[in-house]
């Protein structure tokens, strides 16, 4: 059994397992009390002000709980990152990278501009972890390029 989950984990392609490991890696550490989530969260003031810019990739790698949605999410980040980074992305890993990229930089601008938005920014004030949002981003990608490939 062991040796079937390291070799499910060595064959998995370089991005997705180093978004895989550090997700897992940040939310137990978080779980277990090592790191705080508080040092993780994405906060515009301290990015500007203090200049606290780990906070635009830490708040990507922390998945709240350990619990049921945490492993659905794993599944989801596990399958579908895989599936983009082998199939549609298939030796051009600086591009899956880049595309990653874009994406995590798509979703923090729309929560930094929202948030600026008077009658909107008391809902995006609330979005201080956007891993969930990067996972049904890929999960969204997949299955665009399905149903393209479909046609």
């Amino acid at each position: 059994m062991a040796q079937a989950v390291e070799e499910w984990y060595k064959q998995m392609p370089i991005i997705t397992r180093s978004y895989l490991t550090a997700a897992v890696v940040t939310t137990i550490g978080c779980s277990l009390e090592i790191i705080s989530p508080y040092h993780l969260y994405l906060n515009p003031k301290l990015v500007v002000k203090q200049y606290q810019f780990w906070r635009l990739i830490t708040n990507f790698l922390y998945f709240r709980k350990m619990d049921l949605d945490f492993m659905f999410h794993m599944f989801f980040l596990a399958r579908y990152c895989k599936l983009l980074e082998e199939n549609s992305f298939r030796g051009r890993t600086a591009d899956f990278f880049y595309m990653l990229l874009f994406g995590a930089s798509v979703l923090t601008g729309i929560v930094l501009v929202g948030g600026m938005i008077p009658y909107l920014s008391a809902s995006f004030a609330k979005i201080i972890f956007l891993s969930n949002s990067l996972t049904f981003m890929m999960v969204i990608l997949s299955a665009f390029i399905y149903m393209q490939n479909m046609v």
